[in-house]
């Protein structure tokens, strides 16, 4: 750098404080300075402390959440959630809708207005639009407009604490969630999440209240299924448990019809529901929407307001306008195609990339668990990966990915599981970032090889034992798959558990390769492979002579004779 930039630099730390000038001494840091870097090795977290390196040692990362670059957005793939890129946000929407809420008359309603009272034009909009979706009619003083879920959650736990001393939370869960409870002075009991959600058993009657994302389970993004809500509501109006329904991610169902909330279900009326407007709102718009009993909103409100007051009344107004026009429904319908089609081309590369074996996994196999929706994918991976290193690695190759381990709360947190998400990354990119993490996890296994004792068959062999076969597979993502190679080379493949998934192809031989090319399926290109058959088992092998994916063979079938 040149002297003047050197010289400037200082001159603006001295204006700052950050330095002091000490005449005929030189420059040192200010004492002031000083002072925040002790106090803060008092408390036990440096701020000078090393963290790049950190995440490398396991020990040092089992207790610590994932951290999102400041700079995610300059990574190519940028497989996380919570954080939508530029093209989701809908601007001039937006813009529209402040110009109004700056208007005469408007700035005239909301400067006389109560400092407690949330801008009537917004609750009646939610009332109208928001609510009414999720199957909830709720009166005006059963609303309350927050900041955030977060917020919502620690006013309700300061309001209603003697409801909650002990509180059953999902695990894994939301790292921040635990922290709010325990800073409310709350004993979190840990309840376990399958496929179909939290499990409801006797467990939960140890707790005063449970907390819990049915629409969409934070972390994994299952779905609880309708017969386990019923067993929920049951239970709670039972033992009078206080239900806290965070229903985050409700907008962004992407197969099949959403089920309806808790507190819209018979026996729900005293559930505590609480969302923010939308996902691809909330990075710069931080609102959301409390609802319950009367009394306890109006409880509520009171911490809310000796706390913080409202969230500001022109975001709010704005907010109104957004909605009255009819924005808010077009920007869903638009995040919701956009996700729609990142979601589908992530678990086709998935798919494609890392199958699931069914018979020893594979270095670079995963499973994904079962969701109806959402912008996030769930993976486990082979019980030997570590989703820590493989993030690291990762990152260096300009992918991000979200290891699981920091969701878990109780007992040792699994280390082969991971998080993938869409808000972030564009389609056209998904594909070469799912490549990239599946090279790198290859890579990682030590095991370049795959099986090394699969001796692959001579191509008329292969011919003999796969004309007219049908081969049972089951997808990365759970559906059942069959496939028919008919004798004269037409491929025919059925997928999902109701056959809905339909596409057709050819086979066909060259030496002793086996190819295969669908019309849609696997990107409609071909794939060549070496073939191994052991019972009823067959394994496709690369060029490298790795294993890549496996298949159970259901029937073969002799061609049909020349007199017939």
């Amino acid at each position: 750098m040149s002297r003047n930039t050197v010289a400037l630099a200082y001159q603006e730390l001295v204006s700052e404080g950050h330095l002091a000038a000490r005449e005929r001494s030189g420059i040192f840091v200010a004492r002031l300075a000083q002072a925040v870097v002790e106090y803060d090795r008092v408390r036990g977290a440096s701020i000078a402390a090393p963290l790049a390196d950190e995440p490398d040692r396991p020990d040092a990362a089992d207790s610590r959440e994932f951290r999102l670059p400041p700079d995610w957005q300059r990574y190519r793939f940028p497989f996380i959630d919570q954080r939508f890129d530029r093209s989701m946000f809908p601007v001039a929407e937006w813009r529209e809708a402040s110009r109004l809420a700056l208007g005469n008359a408007d700035i005239a309603q909301w400067t006389s207005a109560d400092e407690d009272i949330d801008d009537e034009t917004l609750v009646e909009q939610i009332r109208a639009r928001i609510l009414p979706r999720r199957g909830i009619i709720a009166a005006r003083n059963e609303i309350l407009i927050v900041g955030s879920e977060q917020q919502a959650l620690f006013l309700i736990a300061k309001t209603l604490g003697h409801r909650m001393r002990r509180v059953a939370i999902e695990d894994p869960g939301l790292p921040q969630t635990r922290q709010v409870l325990e800073l409310a002075g709350a004993e979190l009991i840990h309840q376990p999440v399958d496929d179909g959600g939290m499990v409801v058993n006797e467990r939960l009657l140890e707790s005063d209240c449970v907390y819990v994302t049915p629409s969409r389970q934070r972390p994994t993004g299952v779905t609880m299924a309708h017969d386990r809500r019923q067993a929920l509501l049951a239970l709670a109006a039972r033992q009078n448990l206080l239900l806290i329904e965070d229903d985050f991610d409700s907008e962004t169902t992407v197969i099949g019809k959403p089920l309806p909330a808790l507190r819209a279900m018979p026996g729900g009326e005293a559930t505590l529901y609480l969302a923010s407007l939308s996902r691809a709102l909330a990075p710069g718009i931080k609102l959301g929407v409390l609802c319950g009993p009367a009394p306890w909103i109006s409880a509520i409100r009171k911490v809310r307001d000796l706390a913080t007051h409202r969230p500001s009344p022109t975001t709010q107004r704005a907010a109104a306008h957004f909605l009255a026009l009819g924005h808010y429904e077009t920007m869903n319908a638009r995040v919701l195609r956009v996700v729609q089609a990142r979601v589908l081309a992530l678990r086709d590369a998935i798919n494609h990339y890392m199958p699931q074996s069914l018979a020893e996994p594979l270095p670079q196999s995963v499973a994904i668990a079962p969701a109806a929706g959402g912008s996030t994918v769930w993976v486990r991976g082979p019980a030997s990966l570590d989703a820590r290193l493989l993030a690291n690695a990762l990152e260096r190759r300009g992918v991000l990915i979200e290891p699981a381990a920091g969701y878990f709360a109780s007992g040792a947190p699994p280390r082969n599981m991971f998080r993938l998400g869409v808000c972030g990354i564009p389609s056209d990119r998904i594909r070469e970032g799912v490549a990239t993490i599946a090279a790198v996890m290859r890579e990682m296994s030590g095991d370049p090889n795959g099986k090394a004792d699969l001796v692959p068959l001579a191509g008329p062999e292969i011919a003999r034992l796969l004309g007219g076969a049908t081969l049972l597979y089951r997808t990365v993502y759970g559906e059942p798959c069959t496939m028919e190679l008919q004798h004269d080379g037409t491929l025919v493949g059925r997928a999902g558990f109701a056959n809905e998934e339909l596409d057709t192809g050819r086979w066909w031989i060259e030496g002793d390769r086996w190819f295969r090319q669908w019309n849609a399926w696997a990107y409609g290109e071909p794939g060549a492979f070496a073939v191994v058959i052991r019972d009823d088992q067959i394994f496709w092998l690369d060029e490298e002579g790795r294993q890549v994916d496996s298949a159970v063979i259901a029937s073969s079938r002799e061609p049909p004779s020349e007199a017939a």
